[in-house]
């Protein structure tokens, strides 16, 4: 599959606080039900998952709940995977204040998810273990769907009316132009396994290191240029409600987002993630660990998601659905418009920079500064800087932030190519 991240910048974008005024007015905010179900087979026991459906944007207060369902699919080792599922939801947690409004949490939550990402990939990172893992991060709040990935797991949408949609993008090399472009210009090396007496084989790996994925958590023996900042997208269901299948990629080597889709429509959701699972295995046999979450969305007057009868499809298109499934995004997006769904927000830039925008921690009272990734507060004469990369030598200097310490400001330099700081090595990861 071509996935090459197409920017979803031709569309426009509904504001998210006009979108809860149109449901007050309409008297449509009851919230759904979320049913879900889990299902996976282990061949390496890297796979990790996380379901969480207890959580509260303010402690304490039942009505701000939401769920989070998160898969990590760890390699070279299961550390990575295992830290991060401890540890991602209380970093994206920590960089949304709590006295917001609803709309405004929502709107917050891309900028957190960044953010929560690029804290936990530093903090594994000093733990100097060489695991790395994917990501793919889902939070659930009402209606509204945010999901933030790195990797090659994956997250898919499946509407009511039967139309299928990546809501991830997936950052293998081999796959994905615009990733390998960016690891060459960021000093990486792109290229197969070289083999003493034979062509090169294989994916296309990173190189050093030899990992085929250009986004991650963990990975430091690989280079910065694998960087743990992810896709995000945020889509707002319609009141017929929808189901998203979360699953590593050990289920999706084997089926196309479309075929899983169809495999378990109109059966409840813990059902449907045991025959997703089983499917890939008939396909293709148990080659990695296999994970799947399938999470419904639905009314609260609605038991299940009523079965979908459409025209059965040709096996061949089925079996190229993969293939060609990103470069049909934007047919995808004007299908969703057409059911009712609308893509609130969708951005995949690598840039650190550019995923913090420019709102400023600065407390002009007490002269201290909150580093937008860490959130430690400083004062201005210990190093902090701007993301542009200029340190403030007095608090004089311009305060546009967002602000950066000095740690988290040399893991910018080098996921950006401007400081070096991995040696080279053997290892290959698989």
């Amino acid at each position: 599959m071509n996935n090459t991240e197409l920017p979803s910048m031709n569309e426009t974008l509904v504001p998210l606080a006009t979108l809860i005024g149109r449901d007050i007015r309409n008297l449509k905010i009851e919230k759904p039900f979320v049913k879900y179900g889990q299902a996976g087979l282990a061949k390496k026991g890297e796979d990790y998952f996380l379901i969480k459906t207890d959580c509260q944007r303010i402690p304490g207060d039942p009505s701000t709940q939401f769920s989070v369902f998160a898969i990590f699919d760890g390699h070279n080792g299961m550390s990575a995977a295992v830290f991060a599922k401890e540890n991602i939801l209380r970093n994206v947690m920590s960089a949304i204040p709590q006295d917001i409004s609803r709309d405004e949490w929502l709107q917050a939550l891309p900028r957190a998810l960044v953010v929560g990402f690029v804290k936990t990939d530093i903090e594994f990172q000093q733990k100097g273990e060489t695991s790395g893992t994917t990501a793919t991060f889902v939070l659930i709040d009402g209606w509204t769907v945010t999901v933030a990935s790195v990797g090659d797991s994956r997250c898919i949408l499946d509407t009511q009316e039967g139309v299928v949609s990546l809501l991830t993008v997936d950052h293998r090399l081999e796959e994905n132009v615009e990733e390998r472009e960016r690891v060459t210009a960021s000093g990486g090396e792109v290229g197969r396994l070289n083999v003493y007496g034979a062509n090169a084989v294989g994916p296309l790996r990173c190189w050093p290191g030899g990992l085929c994925l250009s986004r991650s958590i963990g990975d430091m023996d690989v280079g910065e240029y694998i960087v743990p900042i992810p896709h995000v997208k945020q889509v707002k269901l319609p009141n017929a409600g929808g189901r998203l299948i979360i699953a590593s990629d050990g289920i999706w080597d084997a089926l196309s987002s479309d075929m899983a889709a169809k495999s378990c429509r109109g059966l409840p959701a813990e059902l449907a993630a045991k025959l997703v699972v089983k499917e890939a295995l008939r396909s293709r046999g148990l080659k990695d660990d296999t994970t799947c979450l399938v999470v419904d969305i639905i009314p609260s007057d609605c038991p299940v998601l009523p079965t979908i009868t459409r025209k059965k499809d040709n096996l061949l298109a089925c079996l190229l659905f993969r293939k060609k499934s990103q470069d049909s995004s934007n047919k995808a997006s004007k299908k969703l418009s057409a059911v009712g769904v609308v893509e609130l927000f969708e951005e995949g830039s690598a840039m650190l920079t550019e995923r913090l925008g420019k709102e400023s921690p600065f407390n002009l009272n007490s002269g201290i500064f909150r580093c937008v990734v860490c959130q430690v507060d400083q004062p201005p004469g210990d190093g902090l800087a701007v993301n542009s990369g200029t340190v403030f030598p007095s608090a004089s200097e311009s305060r546009e932030g967002p602000f950066l310490c000095t740690n988290c400001q040399k893991k910018k330099e080098a996921m950006e190519g401007k400081r070096s700081r991995i040696p080279i090595v053997d290892s290959i990861i698989i």
